[in-house]
């Protein structure tokens, strides 16, 4: 027997197996489209491709075109290729890939941006497809296996493939024999509707509370495909001095916390986003001081295997093993190791509010900017530019013990090393608001929010967070606005609104953010 057919326990669907060539006739133009997936790990690869071959082949680019929801991002070999056929019509909630990109900036794909939380549920609710009274005409999820009553055992993500399951009409469904099964790692919920939905009684990191497969109607499988390719993970470069630097002034603040009284010695659960930032404060937390440690987040990056290693963490829960290709080797060489310490949650239990706050999760997460009085921009260079989407930040953010964000305290431009400030006057685009950070972080110091009024936060961003190449215009622009604002009574949170912005149009004319001065 077949390791694909050994995968698929119940022998009934065996007559179900087809190549992913037999499943294009499925497909229609304009359908909505469910598919699992997470930043990118888990999501659908060999019928995906061979639909957009199909659609390359018969010249029928933007001919057949398709509204995605998936749970974040997937590989994008997947993504660019399909946008660059035009077979992306709307996209939600999160997406990386060039092409995508552009093609969301310039309004070819439409995309859509939320909560990961309250996404998932809103799928749930038919909110998205309510012109079809809700679901999916078909969902495309990677498994690693099929139970003996028809049930979906999925692989290193779960994000939305919950609800995609639940609400499709009918499911393909592609079984990655390149990856062990998974079976026993993933805590399955299914989101239920108002008004008598259960609380998620999640009092440990630890705690299970579902079952190991996802429930599914074998009646909805029009076909199984193998596929044997592995997932495309991201590789993260090694952390940068200024990484680094940050990294620091975060397990110095834990460490002054716990002195305080404020946190326990093995602090409380720790949530970390994507990227280098989050990587290198997760490598800091490898050396540093604390043991017993736990994670509650909703992505795990290969430094969470150091962390393993190092036996300074115990357990940790998350929606994703989203690990590099060499992550995931170190994974599966060390298998019952690592499994035994790890369980995958839908996002709508990993991202949600109630176990955040009850579990008093600290969160960190890396943002584009934020302004001096607190408010941070997580997706929209400039205001305007989507790059990839809020995620899953803003429900750990406003809901966290500690919610700390981190980013250098600049970026280059193309003609200055030092040409963009991470920190402005005014945040152009404002994700998150003042009231739900607690915490500022660059490589130049941490700023600590927590009690402070607006004008005591921006002197305390000022001082503590703005590169010195920018410390002066910073300091002149807040002592304008507070002059100018507080002789008219107007300023609590005093700006110089006809000037605020004044930084970035000197960028987009003279490729730095030094101006002159503020006239």
């Amino acid at each position: 027997m077949s390791e694909l057919h050994k995968r698929i326990r119940k022998t009934s669907l065996h007559t179900r197996i087809m190549s992913p060539e037999d499943t294009i006739p499925f497909f229609r133009n304009g359908m909505d489209l469910g598919w699992s997936g997470f930043t990118p790990v888990g999501y659908p690869k060999v019928v995906p491709a061979a639909l957009a071959d199909y659609v390359e082949k018969n010249n029928l680019q933007g001919k057949m075109r398709f509204n995605l929801f998936i749970g974040a991002s997937i590989g994008a070999e997947i993504e660019d290729r399909w946008a660059s056929l035009l077979m992306t019509d709307k996209r939600w909630p999160y997406q990386t890939g060039k092409v995508v990109q552009k093609q969301v900036n310039n309004g070819t794909v439409r995309m859509g941006d939320k909560h990961l939380s309250v996404y998932a549920q809103d799928l749930a609710y038919g909110f998205y497809t309510k012109e079809r009274g809700g679901g999916f005409d078909l969902g495309l999820i990677e498994a690693s296996g099929i139970t003996e009553e028809g049930h979906i055992i999925l692989g290193g993500s779960i994000g939305c493939a919950t609800e995609v399951i639940q609400h499709s009409d009918k499911l393909i469904i592609e079984i990655n024999t390149a990856i062990p099964s998974f079976e026993g790692i993933h805590d399955i919920v299914m989101t239920e509707r108002p008004p008598y939905k259960k609380p998620y009684l999640i009092s440990r990191v630890d705690d299970r509370i579902g079952s190991p497969y996802v429930p599914c109607d074998p009646d909805k499988i029009l076909a199984i495909v193998e596929s044997r390719l592995p997932d495309k993970g991201r590789a993260l470069s090694d952390p940068d001095e200024t990484s680094e630097q940050i990294a620091a002034h975060i397990l110095d603040f834990f460490q002054f916390e716990v002195k305080a009284g404020r946190l326990p010695k093995n602090l409380l659960p720790l949530q970390s986003g994507v990227g280098n930032i989050a990587n290198a404060v997760v490598g800091g937390m490898v050396k540093g001081p604390f043991s017993n440690v736990k994670v509650w987040t909703e992505v795990i990056q290969d430094t969470m295997l150091d962390f393993f290693d190092s036996g300074k963490l115990d357990f940790a829960s998350s929606t994703s093993l989203s690990l590099s290709e060499q992550g995931f080797k170190r994974l599966y060489d060390n298998w019952d190791f690592y499994v035994q310490k790890v369980v995958l949650r839908p996002m709508q239990i990993s991202n949600n509010p109630e176990p955040i706050r009850r579990l008093g999760v600290i969160a960190m997460n890396t943002p584009v900017e934020f302004d001096i009085y607190g408010h941070a921009n997580s997706t929209l260079v400039g205001g305007t530019r989507m790059i990839n989407g809020i995620g899953g930040s803003g429900d750990f953010l406003r809901n966290a013990y500690l919610s700390i964000m981190h980013t250098p305290s600049t970026r280059p431009s193309k003609t200055d090393p030092t040409g963009i400030t991470c920190v402005v006057p005014m945040a152009p685009h404002v994700d998150h608001t003042e009231h739900d950070l607690d915490v500022l972080v660059t490589e130049q110091g941490l700023a600590d929010l927590r009690g402070l009024s607006p004008q005591e936060r921006a002197k305390t961003i000022i001082s503590k967070c703005v590169h010195p190449d920018y410390k002066p215009l910073m300091q002149e622009y807040y002592e304008r606005a507070r002059r100018e604002c507080c002789e008219l009574n107007v300023g609590h949170e005093p700006h110089l609104l006809f000037k605020v912005f004044k930084m970035q149009q000197h960028l987009a004319e003279k490729g730095t953010m030094k101006i002159d001065n503020w006239n």
